[in-house]
């Protein structure tokens, strides 16, 4: 056995956990840390991608912002919607959360680290903990760099779909898992702030 030779595909499984395991995951950046997000100019000219212009024929460009973890591009994030939302109840309004991934991480730390992050809100029931995570587990791949999973939020039948690279994907229907999902981003309880402000469309105070 060569121990000077390193495995190129461990090497990669490595890097995919530990990018994985940070806090930021797909989500957010750990308490006292710093996201780089970028404002978006709103009616900048950039178009919905295709899931969103079926599902939502007038839905604009909020804002976006991207986020970076020591250095590392983790993901852009793009949020769409049909008018302006009420950021204290961005629930009442129908939008699209778009993630543009920049590098490879697992679909079940997504899910894990989903689950934490809905958390912030206060606690969660058990058994919908678990019934929430299950889902999550199944509606979130593997993804890489170049990858999109777009979220998408209908408040009118409560319903929260994702759509993976333009495909079709799971669905769940639970105005409390909408809710708090994606208050992880647009909700008060949200760890970063900045990224929040950037996808509504609003400068940082």
């Amino acid at each position: 056995m060569n121990k000077g030779r390193s495995n190129p595909v461990r090497g990669r499984r490595d890097c995919m956990v530990r990018v994985a395991a940070l806090p930021v995951a797909m989500l957010v950046l750990p308490q006292g840390s710093t996201a780089q997000t970028a404002q978006a100019t709103p009616g900048g000219g950039e178009q919905p991608p295709d899931e969103v212009r079926r599902r939502r024929p007038a839905a604009r460009l909020s804002g976006r912002g991207t986020l970076r973890f020591l250095g590392l591009h983790i993901y852009d994030a793009l949020l769409w919607v049909e008018n302006a939302i009420d950021s204290g109840n961005y629930a009442a309004h129908p939008l699209a959360l778009e993630l543009r991934y920049a590098r490879s991480l697992y679909g079940s730390l997504i899910a894990e680290r989903s689950l934490r992050e809905m958390e912030r809100a206060g606690p969660i029931p058990a058994i919908q903990s678990e019934r929430w995570l299950a889902f999550m587990r199944e509606a979130f791949p593997d993804v890489g760099a170049g990858d999109r999973i777009t979220g998408l939020w209908n408040p009118a039948d409560e319903t929260s779909e994702f759509v993976i690279n333009g495909k079709a994907g799971k669905a769940l229907r639970d105005r409390a898992f909408g809710e708090r999902f994606f208050g992880i981003w647009l909700g008060n309880s949200t760890s970063e702030p900045a990224l929040r402000q950037a996808l509504l469309g609003r400068k940082a105070p």
